[in-house]
């Protein structure tokens, strides 16, 4: 009866892995540590005495371990950050298997545990140093060579495997623009003047005034309705002070499927337009639809700054709040660093850029510090290469999530003047303008990597 069952369903399954793999407690890494020695002290002679080192007594390392169905350890990998700071450069070591285990498969397991973890850890960049003989191994489990080394005398390979989160949020938030957006080519002045396309906010030919326009995505106006009208003053007025204007009104265009949602998103917009004394001074107000969230921002200047203004060999600087914590429901997506500020500090902090008077500037939005920077680079037909160490961020942010985030308050410019900065807010150079387009990380070993292979949305040069 089995039998026709299987055959009417199909192929019978793949009889699965005798083994479970995870974080170790303490008894289990105490026996990995003992596969450990057995394998690389006595049977391979690697070592003299005991594996043992520093990064087995960081706290901050984490053992996964593959057990089998009685709990005994079959094999096992250490993970860990390599700088004292974690920026967010880690690297698998002392990966072992119990030879009774090896035709099991638990070896290509642990390397796709590990990866898993890191990946959904938010690392930056992950590597390993393993033995020649097991480089077929990992370059069929997607891992790149770095070149040759040796470890104890022996012969080894440097590999890194390829983390490409920056290209993705890239490809979610931004990359689309480009194609979408050229319709509006058609109409002499789309897009914006000469200098401005695609920018933050768009100077009106003709005066001094500068309008920027911002949707809140739906879901978020669903789940998080005054969050949602508190931060859409925010992203409005960081837009216009990345273009160096002062906020003088917002029109709001506003939509919910019950008079209960519309009082809550209707609270958050007006929380904000006190707090950055911004009036709403006009819109569009609609009962019995899906909720919906626009609000167009204006703002006067007499000399806007352009995205687009740097050049090669330019330093780039971010000023940012790290102040604040994770919105609850946003763990490692939104930093709040604006609900608890006073009104004064909002205000201070919206004229910063304008103080500075740079050269170029943009506010660090959905696509993260690297997207933005990347952004940044497009419109003034560079490149982009930023210092991972010297990235101003929270303390209780890992700099995974935080490069990926939208920071509440993030500017990056290029050029312009020291200013003093409120309690809080951090500013550093931390990137320069390349000729070569795209966006890579340079590392405190000196290894550069490219996150973002060209520019970011498409629409070019400003």
């Amino acid at each position: 009866m089995i039998r026709e069952l299987s055959i009417l369903a199909g192929r019978a399954a793949d009889p699965q892995p005798q083994f479970l793999i995870h974080p170790a407690d303490n008894h289990e890494v105490a026996a990995y540590r003992r596969l450990r020695r057995d394998e690389f002290v006595v049977t391979q002679n690697l070592f003299d005495g005991s594996d043992r080192d520093d990064i087995d007594d960081d706290p901050r390392a984490v053992v996964l371990v593959a057990t089998a169905a009685d709990g005994a350890v079959l094999g096992g990998v250490r993970l860990a950050p390599c700088c004292a700071d974690d920026i967010g450069w880690w690297a698998g070591s002392r990966l072992v298997v119990d030879a009774r285990a090896r035709a099991a498969g638990v070896g290509p397991a642990l390397i796709r545990a590990a990866c898993a973890h890191i990946e959904s850890a938010g690392v930056l960049r992950f590597e390993a140093t393993v033995q020649r003989r097991y480089r077929d191994l990992f370059i069929g489990l997607g891992w790149e060579v770095l070149g040759d080394c040796a470890v104890a005398g022996q012969p080894h390979v440097r590999m890194r495997y390829p983390l490409n989160q920056f290209e993705r949020l890239a490809g979610a938030t931004k990359a689309f623009l480009g194609e979408t957006l050229a319709p509006l080519r058609s109409v002499p002045g789309a897009l914006g003047p000469a200098g401005f396309v695609g920018d933050d906010g768009v100077p009106l030919p003709g005066s001094d005034i500068v309008a920027a326009c911002d949707a809140i995505i739906p879901s978020m106006v669903e789940r998080d309705p005054e969050w949602a009208g508190w931060c859409s003053v925010l992203v409005n007025v960081n837009d216009l002070s990345a273009m160096g204007a002062a906020p003088i009104g917002l029109l709001d265009a506003v939509g919910a499927p019950t008079r209960s949602l519309l009082t809550r998103i209707m609270r958050g917009v007006a929380r904000g337009s006190q707090a950055w004394r911004v009036p709403v001074l006009g819109g569009h107000t609609q009962l019995g639809v899906p909720a919906a969230l626009s609000v167009t921002a204006l703002g006067r200047t007499a000399n806007p700054v352009p995205a687009g203004g740097g050049r090669v060999g330019d330093d780039v600087r971010l000023t940012t709040d790290v102040t604040g914590r994770w919105r609850a429901g946003y763990p490692d997506r939104q930093w709040d660093s604006t609900s608890t500020r006073s009104s004064d500090e909002l205000v201070r902090m919206a004229g910063l850029v304008a103080s500075m008077q740079p050269s170029a500037a943009k506010d660090v939005s959905m696509a993260g510090v690297v997207g933005t920077a990347g952004m940044l680079a497009e419109a003034g037909a560079t490149g982009v290469e930023l210092d991972v160490a010297a990235i101003p961020k929270p303390a209780a942010a890992d700099m995974g999530a935080w490069l990926t985030c939208f920071p509440g308050f993030g500017m990056l410019t290029v050029g312009g003047e020291a200013v003093p900065l409120p309690d809080g807010v951090a500013g550093a150079d931390c990137g320069r303008l390349t000729a070569q387009p795209g966006v890579r990380l340079r590392w405190p070993d000196g290894a550069v990597t490219t996150v973002i292979g060209a520019g970011v949305t498409g629409l070019g040069c400003a």
